[in-house]
């Protein structure tokens, strides 16, 4: 059974998992485990934390040996970038993950298979079920075809700057005024809390943003923000040239 359900996501990451349990595993979001604990008594979280520890040092790796040239400043930045939460979230809609996770009926109805923490999340449960099960090389080898190749697009857009102090520069220059954050909301247990949180210009509301902290939450605000007020390629007199 879990052959056919896995049998197009396996070809498709190129990956043959000797165990398929390991690999459902990291599709079950802690949510179905509460409601469901005759089926289910075990959830992706320290598949999650495996999967993110793996990855950084992949993409750590990556960048040490890619780029000699470059500082420790330079380096963090781009890591920070590839391995984020919308950049991974982005890659596990393009991978159709959300359809095989298992969520309980409350994060179905709110679109917990859209959410982008939880999508994220997810992408980084697989490199580590991929770990374990097929070791680092493998890990490195699916890391380097969905992930660590789109540096070059990524450094182009501009989204490894920081997105949070990119806005109060552009919006101090241009307006004189600094951005003020309000939390919007917050959902879900201590261990696995949301955050929705608004980015506001002289008491206007320009965006909002998500996150599993309010920090995460900020971030994605003024990275919205940027968009919304078409920010993302000003020039401002205080850039290099």
């Amino acid at each position: 059974m879990l052959e056919q359900r896995y049998g197009k996501l396996q070809q498709l990451i190129d990956v043959n998992f000797s165990n398929l349990e390991l690999l459902d595993l990291a599709f079950v979001h802690k949510s179905y485990v509460n409601e469901h604990r005759d089926l289910k008594n075990e959830h992706n979280e320290r598949l999650e934390f495996l999967g993110d520890a793996v990855l950084e040092l992949i993409v750590t790796e990556y960048l040490y040996k890619k780029f000699p040239a470059e500082g420790e400043g330079a380096l963090t930045n781009w890591r920070s970038a590839l391995v984020k939460g919308r950049h991974l979230a982005e890659i596990s809609v393009e991978l159709e993950l959300g359809i095989y996770l298992y969520l309980s009926r409350g994060e179905e109805r709110s679109g917990g298979r859209k959410k982008n923490y939880i999508l994220a999340n997810t992408l980084e449960a697989l490199i580590g079920a991929i770990y374990l099960d097929q070791g680092y090389k493998k890990a490195h080898l699916f890391a380097k075809k969905f992930i660590l190749g789109r540096l070059e697009k990524i450094l182009a857009a501009g989204q490894h700057i920081d997105a949070k102090s990119r806005f109060q520069e552009v919006a101090q220059e241009l307006l004189g005024v600094t951005p003020d954050y309000q939390c919007l909301a917050e959902s879900g247990p201590d261990h696995n809390k949301s955050f929705t949180m608004a980015v506001f210009l002289s008491g206007e509301k320009i965006a909002e943003g998500e996150g599993s902290s309010k920090q995460k939450a900020e971030q994605d605000a003024a990275r919205n923000g940027l968009q919304v007020k078409k920010w993302e390629q000003i020039k401002l007199t205080s850039d290099p040239e």
